[in-house]
């Protein structure tokens, strides 16, 4: 794995765990402006926008860098969408990412032939 798409799927990585937490407190704040009269829905609704708006972009450079299959790519947009999905999102492209750095150094020590 080259130094851009490592860069890429670090992006994607930070950005995830914010945008569900973004999500998770626009739900919260939704039902509180319905319940009370709090309404902090436009402030959290354009924080989860602009951070939704994020992943996406780094979304579609991690997959055009890693050459994701249909099926991986459309999974990690799956879980931007939904409620808890960015956390999910964030430890799976941890472990991809230690995978691929374990994987490079058998590579580079000559125990692999990959």
């Amino acid at each position: 794995m080259d130094i851009k798409t490592a860069s890429s799927l670090h992006r994607l990585r930070l950005v995830s765990a914010p945008e569900a937490v973004s999500f998770l407190l626009l739900l919260v704040c939704s039902v509180l402006k319905r319940t009370t009269d709090f309404n902090a829905v436009p402030v959290m609704g354009a924080i989860h926008g602009i951070l939704f708006i994020l992943y996406v972009l780094f979304w579609l450079d991690a997959w055009n860098r890693t050459k994701w299959n249909i099926k991986t790519a459309a999974l990690y947009f799956v879980l931007s969408v939904l409620p808890l999905g960015g956390f999910f999102a964030e430890r799976r492209l941890k472990r991809e990412a230690q995978d691929a750095v374990i994987a490079s150094r058998a590579r580079r020590e000559g125990t692999v032939n990959a």
